[in-house]
């Protein structure tokens, strides 16, 4: 599937900004699943300096310096993406307690760089809470793969999407005990759970295709940016149903090896919101301000370029 992504973010400040210092996350990247085919990024006012550079994780980041007052900022991503459809999940039967202690440090045992990832982070904290809410889908000797996806329904069962019934700071206990919040949530939540048995989980974040209603037509900046997860399982990363990754979105009940979907596209993986957020900044001056953004996904037949 071909997508295009348009993803405006717009700052109004009540009185002129001085200086501001920015990075963005706004660019896909390749994956096995997916494929990037154009990428724009345009910022007004023009910056002063603009570098972009590949992070720790993989995600490209772009650093831009504005040395002018303004009292405005729009960043527009424009994005071309070709997606595939994940490959069966295969059977993988290793147990978690299984994953759990292959996780954790032996000496000299080799280093697994995914084990980061069952770490405190800034926005998920592993906690016994987490972990009780965890366990019914964890009983002793079950697979890990089919553990997370049982975990992933109950989220999906059990929680109510409520947009702006939460900020991008809410503690995950708190989105626990609401039952409650937005795919944020629902993907943080499953991380933690996650990560209170000892396993690895990370965040990623990117954009759903959504369908109009039948008969409407599809409404440009309706769209919003999305954010699942994906947990860690042992094997050759080359063999995708044998091991690697494996994305699960809570919000939407779909999971798959790479993907849920072809109608996925990924931007950025990290340990949490706060690491892969759009856009931010800081700023000298500019007092209060209002944010606008807007997002559109939407598919692009094959002759249309």
């Amino acid at each position: 599937m071909k997508l295009r992504i348009t993803h405006e973010t717009r700052f109004d400040y009540a009185s002129p900004v001085q200086l501001a210092h920015h990075m963005s996350c706004l660019h896909p990247v390749d994956t096995p699943r997916q494929r990037v085919l154009a990428h724009a990024l345009h910022i007004d006012p023009q910056p002063a300096c603009c570098h972009e550079a590949v992070d720790l994780y993989g995600n490209l980041r772009c650093r831009f310096s504005l040395q002018a007052p303004h009292r405005a900022l729009t960043v527009t991503a424009s994005s071309l993406v070709c997606t595939q459809t994940p490959p069966p999940d295969g059977t993988h039967t290793i147990a978690w307690e299984a994953v759990r202690e292959r996780l954790r440090y032996h000496a000299g045992a080799r280093y697994e760089p995914a084990a980061e990832f069952r770490f405190a982070s800034a926005l998920i904290r592993p906690d016994a809470t987490l972990a009780d809410y965890a366990a019914p889908s964890f009983a002793p000797g079950t697979p890990l793969l089919a553990a997370a996806r049982d975990l992933m329904h109950r989220i999906h069962a059990e929680f109510r999407y409520e947009p702006q019934s939460t900020a991008v700071d809410t503690p995950v206990l708190q989105a626990l005990a609401w039952r409650r919040g937005v795919c944020q949530d629902f993907a943080q939540v499953f991380i933690g759970s996650l990560r209170s048995l000892g396993l690895a989980a990370r965040y990623v974040s990117g954009y759903l295709l959504t369908q109009p209603p039948p008969g409407q037509p599809r409404l440009r900046g309706a769209d919003a940016s999305h954010a699942w997860a994906q947990v860690w399982l042992p094997g050759p990363a080359d063999t995708e149903a044998g091991g690697g990754w494996y994305d699960l979105d809570p919000t939407n009940d779909r999971a798959g090896w790479g993907t849920p979907g072809e109608d996925y596209v990924r931007l950025a993986i990290g340990r949490d919101y706060a690491e892969v957020s759009p856009l931010r900044g800081v700023i000298h001056g500019g007092d209060r301000h209002t944010l606008a953004v807007a997002v559109t996904v939407e598919p692009v037949e094959d002759d249309a370029g």
